[in-house]
C-alpha cells in the first residue's frame, strides 16, 4: 500500500551560526573596477576604436582605471616602440604577479593593450588621443566648446547649479521611496519613469502606478555616485533600441565629465544624438539649460564628477544643512536612532528600516526593531546594507567610537536576517505507508537515482520528493504494483 500527499516540505537549515562579525565594517571604498568598465569591455573593437578617437574619452577611461592599470598606461604612453612582455614581467614580484596579470587582462579587454602576451604597446589611437588630452586638447572640441559670455543672461552660480542638480535628483529618489502612497511633491518625466522601469527599480502592478521593487529598495541605500551610474548604464543599454549612436552617447558623457563646473558651453558643435540627449540629461539634473531651445548649457556637479571620486552632490544626499555632508545619524546601544535632518528624502530612506518615534525640527527619533528590520528584509534590503548606510552617514561624534557602531546592534540586525533565512520551503509529495521495508527501499533508491529526494526517514518508512520527480516516481510505483518491475 502506498499513499501520496502533496504538501510543503520545510527544511530547517543548520542551526550552527557562523561567527558573527563583531568589528565595524570599513569605510566604503570604490570598487577596484568601475561599473562602466565592464560595459566597455563587452563592446567591439571597432566601437572602442571610434571612442578612443576623442581625447576627452581617453582621459575619462584612464581616470576610471585602477591604480596599477594607470601606472602601466603611463609607463607605455611615451614609448615610441613596443617592449617585450617578458621584460616587464621580470620587474614583477611573485606577490604582485596576480594583480599584474589581472591589470593586463583588463587593458586587453578594453583594447588599450592589443596583444599583452607578446609585446606591450598601447593602442595607437588611444595613445595619440591621451597624449593630446595631457598636452592640450587642440581645436577638435572634444572637451566642449565654451560659449561666449552673455551679459543679459549670465551663467548660473555654482550654488544655483548644486541646488538645481540636488532638486532634480531627489525628485527621482523621492518618487521611488514614496511610490504607492501618492505622497510626492513632484513627478519625474516620462523618460525617467521608463528608465526606472526598464532598470528593474520600479514595476507596474496591474496597470496601476509604478511600484518600487526589491532592487529599488537596495538602490536607495547606495551612494549617489553608484546610483547615478546604475541609471546611466541602463540608459546606455537602451541607446541602440532608441536608434542612438552608442559612441556619441558615451563621448558626450565623457565630455561632460571633463568640463568646468560653473561655465556655459555651446550646443552648436554637438552631434544630432548628443543634442537629443540634452533633454534626458536635464531630467536627471546632469545639465542645466535656461530653456529647452537655448543654444548653451551648463554642466552640474553630477556631470563634472562622472569619472572622478569627488561627491556628485553638494552634500551626501541631504538638504541645506552642512552637517548632513559630514553625517547626521547617532545610534545608541539601546537601538535608538537620532537623525539630525529635516530633509524628507533622508527621513523616507530611514523609514525603510527603522520605526519612527518622534519628529522635531531638524531631528527625527526612532528605533531599530525586529519588525522594522523584517520589513526591510522583505523588501530586499540586507543587514549589511543597513549597517553600511548607518556607518556611512554616522554623525561626526560617533566617529570617535571604536567600533563606530555598537557591536550589539550590528550582531542583532544580522541575527534577525539569519532568522529570516533559516527556513527553506519547497513544494513536493510525501510517500509513506509502504507495504514492506523492501518496497520502501526499492522506491527510495529509484528516487535517489533521479536526485529528487528532499528528505527521508527510515524509521517512519517515508520520504519527501520534489514536485518535478513525482510523475516518474508515480509511474515506477504503478509499474511495480502491476508486476512489470
Amino acid at each position: 500500500m502506498r499513499r501520496r500527499r502533496k504538501g510543503i516540505y520545510s527544511r530547517v537549515k543548520d542551526k550552527t551560526m557562523p561567527g558573527l562579525q563583531t568589528s565595524e565594517p570599513g569605510p566604503s571604498t570604490e570598487s577596484t573596477s568601475h561599473a562602466l568598465l565592464g560595459f566597455l569591455q563587452s563592446q567591439s573593437q571597432n566601437t572602442l576604436t571610434r571612442l578612443y578617437q576623442r581625447p576627452s574619452s581617453c582621459l575619462s577611461v584612464f581616470r576610471l582605471l585602477g591604480p596599477l592599470e594607470r601606472q602601466l598606461v603611463m609607463n607605455l604612453l611615451w614609448m615610441d616602440s613596443a617592449i617585450p612582455a617578458s621584460m616587464m614581467s621580470a620587474w614583477i614580484t611573485r606577490e604582485g604577479r596576480k594583480p599584474y596579470e589581472g591589470s593586463l587582462s583588463i587593458l586587453s579587454k578594453l583594447h588599450i593593450l592589443p596583444n599583452p602576451t607578446a609585446k606591450l604597446a598601447l593602442n595607437l589611437t588611444f595613445k595619440t588621443s591621451l597624449r593630446h588630452a595631457i598636452t592640450g586638447g587642440g581645436t577638435s572640441g572634444s572637451f566642449g566648446v565654451p560659449a561666449d559670455r552673455d551679459s543679459k543672461h549670465p551663467s548660473p552660480s555654482i550654488e544655483a547649479l548644486d541646488t538645481y542638480a540636488l532638486e532634480r535628483w531627489e525628485t527621482i529618489l523621492h518618487y521611488m521611496v514614496s511610490s504607492g502612497s501618492g505622497r510626492y511633491p513632484n513627478r519625474p518625466s516620462q523618460g525617467v519613469l521608463l528608465l526606472l522601469q526598464r532598470s528593474g527599480l520600479m514595476t507596474s502592478v496591474q496597470g496601476s502606478a509604478l511600484q518600487i521593487t526589491s532592487s529599488g529598495f537596495q538602490f536607495l541605500l547606495h551612494p549617489p555616485h553608484a546610483q547615478l551610474w546604475e541609471l546611466l548604464l541602463q540608459y546606455l543599454h537602451m541607446a541602440e533600441e532608441r536608434q542612438m549612436d552608442l559612441v556619441e552617447v558615451l563621448s558626450f558623457l565623457f565630455m561632460l565629465s571633463t568640463m568646468e563646473l560653473g561655465r556655459d558651453y555651446s550646443v552648436e558643435h554637438l552631434s544630432q544624438t548628443q543634442t537629443a540627449m540634452l533633454e534626458d540629461l536635464r531630467d536627471y539634473g546632469i545639465i542645466w539649460q535656461r530653456r529647452a531651445s537655448s543654444r548653451r548649457f551648463s554642466p552640474t556637479r553630477l556631470a563634472t564628477t562622472l569619472t572622478s571620486s569627488a561627491p556628485p552632490l553638494p552634500t551626501a544626499g541631504g538638504a541645506a544643512s552642512n552637517t548632513q555632508g559630514q553625517g547626521f545619524i547617532v545610534l545608541e546601544t539601546n537601538y535608538r536612532i537620532y537623525a539630525y535632518t529635516d530633509n524628507p528624502l533622508q527621513i523616507a530612506v530611514l523609514n525603510l528600516f527603522i520605526t519612527m518615534k518622534s519628529r522635531f525640527p531638524n531631528l527625527v527619533v526612532g528605533a531599530i526593531t525586529r519588525e522594522s528590520v523584517k520589513k526591510a528584509l522583505a523588501n530586499g534590503i540586507t543587514a549589511d546594507q543597513i549597517i553600511s548606510y548607518l556607518t556611512t552617514h554616522a554623525h561626526p561624534q560617533m566617529r570617535k567610537n571604536k567600533p563606530l557602531l555598537p557591536v550589539t546592534v550590528q550582531d542583532q540586525v544580522r541575527l534577525w536576517e539569519l532568522e529570516k533565512n533559516r527556513v527553506k520551503s519547497q513544494e513536493g509529495y510525501l510517500y509513506t505507508a509502504f507495504a514492506s521495508q523492501a518496497d520502501y527501499e526499492y522506491v527510495l533508491n529509484y528516487a535517489k537515482q533521479l536526485d529528487v529526494v528532499l528528505w527521508e526517514s527510515a524509521a517512519k518508512r517515508c520520504f519527501f520528493g520534489s514536485i518535478e520527480g513525482h510523475a516518474n516516481i508515480r509511474g515506477f510505483i504503478e509499474r511495480r504494483t502491476a508486476g512489470n518491475v
